[in-house]
This record gives C-alpha cells, structure tokens and sequence, in this order.
C-alpha cells in the first residue's frame, strides 16, 4: 500500500474532504479512501493535486519526506517509453516487472506501448522497489 501524505496536504490546506472531492469531481468518502489507502488515486487526479497545490508526487505517495515540487504533465506515451527505457536499464522483462507489480504481463505491456496509462499503485510499487522517484518515469 502507498504510505501517503493525502490527508496531510489537505489538512495543511486547510480543506474538507468534502472540499476537496469537489476540487476532482468526486465525493468525501472517496477521498477518505485515498487517505486510508483503501483506494489509490488516480494518477491524473495525484499530477493535478501536485500542479494544483504545489506539493511533490513522491512526497504525496510517500517516498520521500521532502517536499521538492516540480510541476509535471502526463503523456501516456512517454511515460510508456520511460518504463521501457528503465526496464531495459534493469534488464528485466516484462515478466518480471509485472510479477512485483502483481498485475498481468499484457497490463504492464499495455502501459509500455502507451495504450494504457499507468496506474499510481503500479508507478508507486516500481519505484519503491527500485529506489526510484515517480519523476524518473513521468517526466
């Protein structure tokens, strides 16, 4: 599970749950399952926050507890490079990749080609695994 830093960015806000849920188009209870990790946010929705609030990604999902803010876009695509280019750099396979991430090897492949865009827990566990920044891939 990402240990992250969601309830206290908001709480440094000085916003509601529900304030915030309104910000992303959800509801409260939804962003209290962010905050209690029972669910992830989505990762165009964690960028947002980031742009929005100013607060760094890996400090949001709790990687580091340094606040080094760098404003990002997605691009599914290049993001798909970047996670080739680091699994080349790895040498790993697809596999392998997949199995630390626990999800399917045509799901990692998928996010590879920029068909898909990553999902946060996946980004999350790759780079707590590799000792890597969420920057490292979205970039």
């Amino acid at each position: 599970m990402i240990q992250n830093n969601i309830k206290y960015c908001r709480e440094e806000l000085e916003m509601t749950q529900q304030e915030l849920g309104y910000v992303f188009g959800v509801s409260g209870s939804t962003v209290a399952g962010w905050e209690n990790d029972h669910d992830t946010m989505p990762l165009t929705k964690l960028v947002r926050f980031s742009n929005m609030y100013k607060y760094s990604l890996d400090f949001i999902v709790g990687l580091t507890r340094e606040n080094k803010y760098k404003e990002v876009k997605i691009d599914k695509k290049k993001i798909g490079y970047n996670l080739k280019e680091l699994r080349t750099k790895l040498n790993l396979s697809q596999q392998q990749i997949a199995d630390e991430c626990m999800i399917s090897q045509t799901a990692y492949s998928n996010y590879e080609t920029g068909l898909y865009l990553v999902n946060t827990l996946t980004l999350y566990t790759i780079c707590k695994k590799h000792n890597l920044s969420l920057y490292d891939i979205i970039k």
